[in-house]
């Protein structure tokens, strides 16, 4: 049985301090669903990288196809799913960027190569040959070739203040358990239920 708390942020941070020491893989891989223009969902993996009492928070490139669907359509989804710990935590709720601070703080401590591919990349943009990225590469090594490289104004990052936090813990025969949170809007207490496996 999972053993509920009255903040579901100290169970998730629990599992994720699990997930860390246990997770072979990366345990701050996440699970990203956005809404495109014509209501299609689209998923993909990001990284989490931080999360307090305002929200849960990754970094990308806003021009990209993820950057440009919470631009528009500021609801998304997050997932973990730690398979050796056969457990799942699923988030939902309304995003919002960080701030250009914020932002600029953790492009800061980030390795120079990944600094550098922030401003080669297109990111979800067509490329027409791998060597086309490479000379993008090579080009802004050569530009940010002294001192500290500046976080490009189409790089920042997502916050995520979840509504619904749902716990899921493998069960045998399939009898997992199921520990959901719930509330009207951030900010707002916390209700919690069971689910039915």
């Amino acid at each position: 049985m999972i053993r509920e708390k009255a903040d579901p942020l100290a169970l998730f941070a629990d599992w994720y301090a699990e997930a860390e020491k246990g997770e072979p893989n990366e345990p701050s891989a996440m699970t990203l669903a956005t809404v495109g223009p014509d209501g299609t969902p689209s998923a993909r993996m990001v990284l989490l990288k931080g999360y307090d009492a305002a929200g849960f928070v990754f970094y990308t490139n806003v021009e990209s196809r993820k950057g440009r669907h919470l631009l528009a359509h500021p609801k998304a989804a997050l997932l973990f799913h730690w398979k050796s710990l056969r457990r799942q935590i699923r988030l939902e709720g309304p995003v919002s960027t960080t701030t250009s601070d914020e932002a600029d703080a953790y492009f800061a401590t980030r390795a120079r190569g990944s600094q550098i591919g922030a401003w080669a990349s297109d990111q979800s943009r067509p490329l027409e040959s791998r060597f086309a990225l490479e000379k993008r590469v090579a080009e802004f090594t050569a530009r940010h070739v002294i001192g500290t490289v500046p976080r490009p104004a189409h790089w920042s990052g997502f916050r995520l203040q979840p509504v619904l936090i749902e716990f899921w813990q493998d069960g045998a025969f399939r009898l997992h358990d199921r520990l959901e949170y719930r509330r009207s809007a951030p900010g707002e207490p916390w209700a919690t239920r069971t689910l039915y496996p």
